[in-house]
């Protein structure tokens, strides 16, 4: 049984369990080949995901509905290797699927698995509808179709199928998306400004802000999170919901709030089929109060960066119309996958006189 297949299988199992991939792969181990060749099929399996359940029906002859989890990921993982990726020994993705089912105690479904991936092939394919074709939820494509027209939508889509490239910030030598380096330069800041960067971490954008000369505060809500924010910031554990603990005021403040991410799946490709329409009011009333919390701490005449990678009207433009009420003077930019490099991201600039 090849390793990379079976870190696969593992993997995309605990996503299935709520997991993200990106971070379970990480924490895999083994040789270089194989951990690159598990990366490829897990991400591929997750943004294809749509495409691939599809395509089971397609060559099964009929409606899968009630296959067990780990039997569709199997078949998942045999369908993407047949028809996406190069190099791989057809009788290699089939033999070992069926093997991934038997392992998983599912001995009875072996045969059906071998006989739907024997009829796999690469042949085009009329998909039954655009979403299916580009690998979204519907609801998701409707959103953006509505919010950016059908090319950005389209465009947004077909970026979520495509590997990110790899970019590094030449300021930081951190990795970092290009659409998340375009953030910090918006809040403006000089050598010596006092900079409070709200939910840190990573702390990519605060090793930004060091490198700019910033005397950076960095928050986040639990203390293993602040592990990967530099040291040269002043960290601090608290919740960015309620009344924040400083009796002081900022020259800058930096709110990169948690969000539904949907500027970011190409990168987080599960993200996809996890999120909900109804959980971006939840992410919402979150903003708010982080927002909320946060002004008060500006000093006047400073600059509040608000930031999210969503796509989302409710977590952007209503989230600052709810807490302004139009009196600060503010300046929006929006970052779209497909449109421009990277992530997509939306930021507001808030001055306060």
């Amino acid at each position: 049984m090849s390793p990379a297949r079976e870190i696969a299988f593992r993997v995309l199992q605990r996503v299935h369990g709520g997991g993200y991939a990106t971070d379970l792969l990480r924490r895999e181990k083994g040789d270089p080949r194989d951990l690159a060749l598990a990366e490829s099929i897990v991400l591929g399996c997750l943004r294809y995901q749509a495409q691939l359940d599809y395509l089971i029906e397609f060559f099964s002859g009929r409606k899968q509905p009630k296959l067990d989890d780990v039997v569709r990921i199997a078949l998942r993982m045999g369908i993407f290797q047949l028809r996406y990726l190069d190099r791989i020994p057809a009788h290699a993705a089939v033999a070992e699927s069926v093997e991934l089912v038997k392992q998983a105690h599912k001995r009875s479904a072996a045969g059906f698995v071998n006989a739907v991936l024997r009829k796999v092939n690469r042949s085009p394919i009329a998909w039954p509808d655009k979403a299916t074709e580009l690998s979204i939820p519907a609801w998701m494509l409707e959103r953006w179709q509505q919010q950016y027209g059908e090319p950005a939508a389209a465009a947004i889509a077909h970026a979520a199928l495509e590997q990110p490239e790899a970019a590094i910030n030449p300021a930081t030598g951190r990795q970092q998306d290009p659409g998340a380096q375009s953030i910090v330069p918006l809040l403006e800041v000089q050598p010596g400004m006092t900079v409070l960067d709200i939910c840190a971490a990573p702390g990519n954008k605060t090793a930004q802000i060091l490198a700019l000369g910033g005397r950076v505060t960095a928050a986040d809500r639990y203390l293993k999170r602040l592990t990967d924010v530099p040291a040269e910031a002043q960290r601090v554990v608290l919740d960015a919901t309620t009344t924040l603990p400083f009796n002081v005021k900022f020259d800058r403040i930096l709110v990169d709030a948690p969000c539904s991410g949907t500027g970011t799946l190409a990168r987080n490709p599960e993200i996809k089929w996890r999120l909900r329409a109804s959980d971006l009011q939840r992410f919402a009333l979150l903003q708010r109060k982080i927002l909320e919390h946060a002004l008060p701490h500006l000093k006047p005449g400073g600059r509040l960066v608000y930031a999210t990678c969503s796509l989302e009207r409710e977590e952007n433009e209503d989230v600052i119309s709810h807490v302004l009420a139009g009196s600060p003077v503010t300046a929006t930019h929006l970052r779209l996958p497909g449109r421009d490099p990277g992530d997509g991201f939306f930021a507001s600039v808030i001055t306060v006189c």
